[in-house]
């Protein structure tokens, strides 16, 4: 008769950034029993990403002066160092973690996509295509790549999403990107870059510098550095018009606005209208805000399922959004404290997390604007 396997105190779902740094912060709570399980490879969904791909964000090493690395999920890391790389492309990414998984000896089970989640009492049972799993807790890391947004328009399907890698490949002539955030004007100064004349279209007009400081709502600078230069060539243009409807006409594609002007192309429009949740297979373990996104307590809880814990981008806490690593991993250490104080272990190692500038446990600190 063989015996069950035992019960972990923790449960990590994903080895991107969210998960990995999560289970970092695991493994500084005493004798915690915790695994992580990835669909794929480490890193898969950078080693997703297309190849012309980079950060917004870059990574320099300040570690010991008090500056993390803004792309770093634990205090003694850096990509910058590892790599000689300040924007780093998927595939570089996903090299860090692998070296921080093998460095810090993290527990990581591939190739064992999560199919499916049930409660059982207490714990969670995780059925992946490696087995299954039973855990006291949960965090779901699983990112939002796999989730990706497609404008609420006639025509949807025609067009092809900035996370493929058929966007990015070399586009002649006339480009329309839907969309003008962050991915919007990634993908159109690529484009710009590459020959070709580009019109962006974005009724909300997020390229117009913005009132507050919070890159979530606003051009990173380098995006802003791009858009100028992209702009100077003459052949960007940004239209501030909603986009209605696609379709065929012949050889070319037409986009429709808002305003009554049609635009033609004839590449497929490329939708930069960004990602979902990404929660697949615990999706109705989570209750949904207002906007859609997943409802968390203050400890990035499910309100619907306690033990049920979200890490990673789609984190929201009223109109403050986590959406690069650098916010997102304020959150790792404190999602590790709670549930190593559940487990009634101690905790105290996680005040590195702190001291690095890696631990936000008051919500009410974030947001602040800078002065100028």
């Amino acid at each position: 008769m063989t015996s069950s396997p035992p019960v972990l105190d923790a449960l990590v779902i994903g080895a991107g950034p969210a998960g990995i740094g999560t289970a970092l912060a695991l493994a500084a709570v005493e004798d915690l029993t915790f695994g992580v399980l990835e669909r794929g490879q480490i890193g898969q969904t950078f080693l997703d990403w297309p190849a012309q791909q980079t950060f917004l964000t870059p990574s320099f090493t300040g570690n010991g002066f008090g500056a993390t690395d803004l792309n770093a999920v634990h205090p003694e890391t850096s990509p910058a160092f590892s790599l000689g790389t300040d924007y780093l492309t998927g595939g570089q990414y996903a090299k860090y973690l692998r070296s921080v998984v093998k460095h810090f000896r993290v527990p990581v089970m591939d190739d064992a996509e999560v199919e499916a989640v049930q409660q059982c009492g207490d714990e969670f049972e995780v059925f992946s295509a490696r087995g299954p799993v039973r855990a006291r807790s949960l965090v779901w890391a699983g990112g939002e790549f796999s989730h990706p947004l497609t404008p609420r328009i006639p025509g949807a399907g025609l067009t092809t999403h900035s996370r493929d890698a058929e966007a990015w490949r070399e586009h002649r002539g006339e480009v329309v990107v839907i969309g003008g955030y962050e991915s919007g004007i990634d993908i159109a100064c690529h484009h710009v870059a590459g020959g070709a004349t580009v019109t962006v279209v974005d009724g909300e007009h997020p390229w117009d510098a913005q009132t507050g400081s919070d890159p979530s709502f606003r051009l990173a600078p380098r995006s802003r550095m791009r858009l100028n230069a992209a702009l100077s060539t003459g052949r960007l243009r940004l239209v501030d018009a909603r986009a209605v409807g696609v379709k065929r006409d012949g050889d070319a594609y037409v986009v429709r606005l808002g305003d009554g002007e049609a635009l033609r192309s004839e590449e497929a429009p490329i939708a930069a209208t960004g990602f979902g949740s990404g929660l697949g297979p615990v999706e109705h373990l989570f209750d949904a805000r207002g906007d859609g996104w997943p409802e968390l307590d203050e400890d990035d809880q499910s309100t619907l399922t306690p033990g049920l814990f979200l890490s990673g981008p789609a984190v929201r806490h009223g109109g403050l959004k986590f959406c690069f690593v650098y916010k997102f991993r304020q959150r790792f250490a404190h999602i590790a404290r709670v549930i190593g104080e559940r487990a009634g272990k101690d905790t105290s190692a996680l005040e590195m997390w702190r001291t690095a500038g890696m631990l936000t446990d008051d919500l009410s600190c974030c947001g602040v604007e800078c002065a100028c």
